[in-house]
């Protein structure tokens, strides 16, 4: 019976790499290409041990996994199923790390601590979590389902389910939707190129620094073209006024 349910599972975690790998061609080459699935089906074996409180050989085995697909994995971290790392070198996760079904890692990301007390250190990942490149979760805490972590972001605190997160220390981004309108009273093709300009760079609900610099640039111009419109009205006004006095 313990067989069938290992055989169900290695061939739940082949289909997930067709899921979410477009590279993936066939079976064969999934099985005999893909370190994350190695690293993962060695893992099962190292918590086995591990579980049976087999320490020293559990660990042995996780060193050679690490050893044979550069990803490290502790015995005691907790996975569960269909969990896809792709490409996968660099990959570290904790001892008390703990992971859902349907969880993605790309290469160098860590699943750290932040203490060296003995109790849970490291995060726990719920079902759907995105986890992008050289992303760093450190400590204790949850990071909610179906969420997704930029890469290169640094994160040291909960992460709501399904939110965006970037940056160091990473942020969570809500839904970003297009722009208001450009404010002051600017003309048709002010207002026309400043509306293309906002949508052209927004881009998958993540932020940027240089999309935001451009923002406030139009809403500084936006300002500068209200505050000359009015200054025009009031020297319209004092024209009439000196020329109807003349």
């Amino acid at each position: 019976m313990g067989l069938i349910r290992a055989l169900r599972h290695m061939k739940e975690d082949i289909d997930s790499v067709f899921s979410r790998d477009p590279a993936a061609r066939n079976s064969i080459e999934v099985i005999l290409c893909y370190p994350g699935l190695h690293a993962i089906w060695m893992h099962r074996v190292s918590h086995w041990f591990w579980q049976r409180r087999l320490f020293l050989t559990a660990r042995l085995h996780s060193h050679l996994a690490r050893f044979l697909t550069g990803i490290e994995i502790h015995p005691g971290a907790r996975i569960g199923r269909r969990f896809f790392i792709d490409h996968g070198m660099g990959v570290v996760i904790g001892e008390t790390a703990e992971i859902g079904d349907d969880v993605t890692l790309y290469h160098q990301v860590t699943l750290g601590g932040t203490s060296w007390a003995k109790e849970k250190r490291h995060p726990t990942l719920e079902d759907g979590v995105v986890i992008g490149s050289g992303a760093k979760i450190l400590g204790p805490f949850t990071v909610g389902a179906g969420a997704k972590i930029g890469s290169n972001s640094v994160v040291v605190r909960a992460v709501s389910p399904g939110s965006t997160v970037v940056g160091i220390p990473g942020k969570e981004i809500p839904g970003q939707k297009a722009k208001d309108e450009p404010r002051g009273d600017s003309s048709r093709d002010s207002e026309t190129f400043q509306k293309q300009v906002r949508i052209s760079l927004q881009h998958d609900d993540m932020p940027d620094p240089v999309a935001k610099v451009f923002n406030c640039l139009i809403d500084r111009i936006n300002t500068l073209e209200a505050e000359i419109k009015e200054l025009r009205k009031t020297t319209r006004k004092q024209e009439d006024k000196d020329y109807t006095a003349g």
